[in-house]
């Protein structure tokens, strides 16, 4: 998930900047498209903002990356980070849908996971394109939180239709794609929620930075990141190769489901306690 919204000056020294005067927004922006595509991915490079400290290992160390260059591509290409997340959307439920439309195989599998890819690296492109190009703004982020709330649901929802419409697993086992739509989709509201209240009441970060702004981890950084991995959604997306060896495939899934789940219980009551002591010191 991405966050565009921002105003003011980029501390970062992005080339475009954006000023408030009273309910308008001015954006002034440099000469575009400057040095094309080498010249952006420098600029993005060098002036990444710190990843998050619980950031899981597939999403702080590869799909940043891709996201860059994929971002400094569409920079080059004078697209809009609109235009990206809607690049983005397009590859996720093209491959959400397939899950519906055909029966598990290893062809089905490599298609899906492909595409689930593809379109997690341009939700990271996004927002780092917003920030290159200083058009960072609410309604950006909003398309961004309201196509990731579709896919929380969507990916474990179609899954268990097709497991359902093609009769490939015993029906028990769909209870847990069932509970992946659930835990999918609470964990991405409560996140959400989460941030907005520390914004309104605190001036603490839902989640603490945990590397430079080159996007390498700090101290800790490299163990957090593994440990929390069975909870990536890149590791997610990455598990579908194995749906044509269904056996293998429900294993993997349903530990990465447990493990979710586990974090969500432990984050809700961290996440909880923070915001009453908020409470109580405001």
């Amino acid at each position: 998930m991405t966050h565009r919204l921002s105003s003011g000056t980029d501390p970062r020294g992005f080339p475009a900047l954006a000023e408030v005067k009273g309910k308008s927004v001015v954006t002034r922006t440099a000469s575009a498209r400057e040095g094309g595509y080498a010249s952006a991915l420098a600029r993005l490079t060098s002036a990444q903002k710190p990843a998050a400290r619980s950031a899981p290992a597939y999403s702080r160390f590869i799909n940043r990356r891709l996201g860059r260059y994929l971002a400094a591509a569409a920079y080059s290409l004078g697209l809009t980070p609109n235009a990206v997340t809607g690049i983005s959307a397009l590859f996720t439920f093209a491959s959400i849908a397939l899950l519906i439309a055909f029966p598990p195989s290893i062809g089905l599998g490599i298609a899906v996971a492909s595409g689930l890819l593809i379109g997690y690296a341009f939700d990271s492109a996004d927002g780092q394109l917003a920030r290159l190009t200083g058009s960072s703004s609410p309604a950006g982020e909003w398309l961004d939180h309201f196509v990731d709330s579709i896919k929380a649901s969507a990916l474990p929802l179609a899954l268990l239709v097709g497991f359902y419409r093609f009769e490939s697993v015993p029906v028990p086992w769909l209870v847990v794609p069932l509970m992946g739509a659930v835990v999918s989709a609470v964990l991405f509201f409560a996140m959400i929620l989460t941030e907005q209240l520390r914004r309104a009441h605190s001036s603490l970060p839902l989640a603490a930075a945990g590397s430079s702004s080159s996007g390498m981890p700090g101290a800790g950084g490299w163990v957090r990141s593994v440990l929390v991995a069975p909870m990536d959604y890149g590791v997610l997306c990455l598990s579908f190769v194995l749906l044509g060896l269904l056996p293998v495939f429900l294993v993997v899934y349903t530990i990465i489901i447990a493990a979710t789940t586990l974090f969500l219980a432990l984050a809700a009551v961290k996440w909880f306690r923070e915001l009453s002591r908020t409470e109580r010191v405001s």
